[in-house]
């Protein structure tokens, strides 16, 4: 599971209907932005778990299917998370900014990945 969420940079969301979203594999971990200018995850903060899924970057297949526990990041207390995410962001507007608009705008997310 570590191995597939570092190499695809995208998964599937099992939400009010599948949402792709882009994400960042870190300290054991998948974390996402969502809200504000960054993608909608509509209700994913308010969840306890939500289902994954994790595709090929090279041919889009299913690489693994899993539960995680859902958990919001307190941005503050995170700054390896928020730059991590902000390392892996990719064509943002304003990339020296995004921190200070996350913190404003967005939600960080942690899914740790249930066994």
């Amino acid at each position: 599971m570590a191995e597939g969420a570092k190499k695809s940079g995208i998964l599937w969301l099992t939400l009010d209907r599948p949402r792709l979203a882009w994400h960042t594999w870190h300290d054991g971990a998948i974390y996402l932005v969502t809200g504000g200018e960054e993608q909608a995850l509509p209700g994913l903060e308010a969840l306890d778990r939500v289902h994954v899924t994790l595709r090929s970057k090279d041919n889009g297949a299913r690489l693994v299917e899993f539960d995680a526990a859902v958990s919001v990041v307190d941005q503050a207390a995170s700054p390896d998370v928020v730059a991590a995410l902000a390392k892996d962001r990719l064509n943002a507007r304003d990339s020296e900014h995004l921190p200070a608009r996350w913190a404003r705008d967005s939600t960080i997310v942690r899914l740790t990945p249930e066994e």
